[in-house]
């Protein structure tokens, strides 16, 4: 995960998800889905970055709720590092 400063305010949040980390689109898509509720629902405090996401290393289909939950952990530590 990548954030930056918005440039203008809300901040925009883009998924990089290729078919080499993840080889089914279905998968992939379900991945990205899990992501985007996630950081929907850290919305109102992550609304000042400019997000990225992206999945470096390959995911096989039984490891997606493992990938989602480190999101999840990836923004609980950005949402610690801006109040701290």
């Amino acid at each position: 995960m990548v954030a930056a400063p918005a440039e203008r305010s809300p901040g925009r949040i883009g998924y990089v998800i290729g078919a080499k980390a993840i080889p089914r689109a279905v998968d992939r898509n379900r991945l990205r889905r899990r992501l985007r509720e996630t950081l929907r629902a850290a919305r109102p405090a992550i609304e000042i970055y400019d997000v990225i996401v992206r999945v470096k290393r390959s995911v096989q289909k039984n490891e997606i709720s493992a990938a989602a939950a480190e999101g999840s952990e990836l923004v609980e530590k950005l949402l610690a590092a801006r109040t701290a």
